[in-house]
């Protein structure tokens, strides 16, 4: 039991940044951590890790520890799993990966309805404006708005969506109308910016004619909430997920533009690591996903 603890300690550490970071995420002391590495290396007798002044570093000798470790957790995990699958009972943790906005509308209550009824199950929730980053491990299950960042990820569509250009009528009565793609340049577009793409890159049309524009504006922030507030009280055109804008665009205090022209979509998908064993409590919690969160969407509170 000590050694696969041993496992578990590390695989913590080895996707953490630094070891204030891994003491955060294992809840305990910096000097505990630092003491139990340190024992750790002494047992094996190879530095596994540089402790650089801003950031950790494997040794060779500590990747290939750190990519034997997840797989021989995995197991434990898959063996854990088929003895809970007879004994009928959904139990063990699972961490959930989510943006900010999407997280906190919706994924929160959806994982609160299942731990509820599920109580053996125990959820982190992690919520982040940052881009998702896979290969560092830091999740079970992901969900995430768009084509997803990494291809090697398994993932199922939880619902559908695409972002929209939409603007408030009062703003509308001041400037006017955009009619076409290219109206866009001239207005006051307020710009979300996320992820690590191109923000100010409006993108419209399918995948067989795809159109672009590149817009410009004033107002711009990380804040998928602060640029629709922005937008609501009339200082720009904002491009906003179908989820997020839609109680506004049915009470019509947001006026959907260019309402013609097609954008590409932003489906909701899980995202899973495509070379582990999916534990039967995170493929439950993402079959409740899928039923419930088309559902949420499309009668917003």
């Amino acid at each position: 039991m000590e050694r696969l603890d041993d496992l578990a300690f590390f695989r913590v550490v080895a996707v953490s940044e630094t070891l204030t970071a891994a003491a955060r995420e294992l809840d305990v002391s910096l000097p505990v951590v630092s003491k139990r590495l340190k024992a750790l290396e002494e047992r094996l007798d190879v530095r596994l890790v540089h402790r650089g002044a801003r950031r950790l570093t494997l040794t060779s000798e500590g990747r290939l520890y750190a990519s034997r470790v997840e797989a021989i957790l995995d197991q434990v995990r898959e063996l854990d799993d088929l003895v809970g699958h007879r004994a009928g009972d959904l139990k063990g943790s699972i961490v959930v990966q989510a943006t900010l906005g999407l997280g906190r509308a919706h994924v929160a209550p959806l994982v609160g309805e299942f731990t509820a009824r599920h109580p053996r199950v125990r959820i982190r929730l992690h919520t982040s404006a940052l881009p998702l980053r896979p290969h560092r491990r830091e999740f079970d299950l992901a969900v995430h708005v768009g084509t997803p960042p990494d291809s090697t990820l398994r993932m199922r569509r939880l619902a559908r969506n695409r972002r929209v250009p939409c603007a408030a009528p009062s703003y509308l009565d001041r400037r006017g109308t955009p009619e076409r793609i290219e109206d866009l340049a001239g207005h006051d577009c307020i710009v979300l910016r996320e992820n690590e793409g191109d923000f100010a890159l409006w993108r419209f049309g399918g995948a067989a004619q795809p159109r672009q524009v590149r817009v410009h504006g004033s107002l711009s922030s990380n804040d998928g909430d602060i640029v629709t507030d922005w937008a609501l009280q009339g200082r720009g055109i904002v491009m906003r997920s179908e989820w997020q804008v839609k109680s506004h665009l049915d009470s019509g205090a947001l006026v959907r533009v260019l309402p013609g022209v097609p954008t590409p979509p932003a489906d909701i998908y899980a995202l899973l690591a495509d070379d582990v064993h999916v534990p039967r409590r995170t493929s439950e919690l993402i079959t409740h996903l899928a039923a419930r969160l088309p559902e949420r969407l499309a009668f917003p509170s």
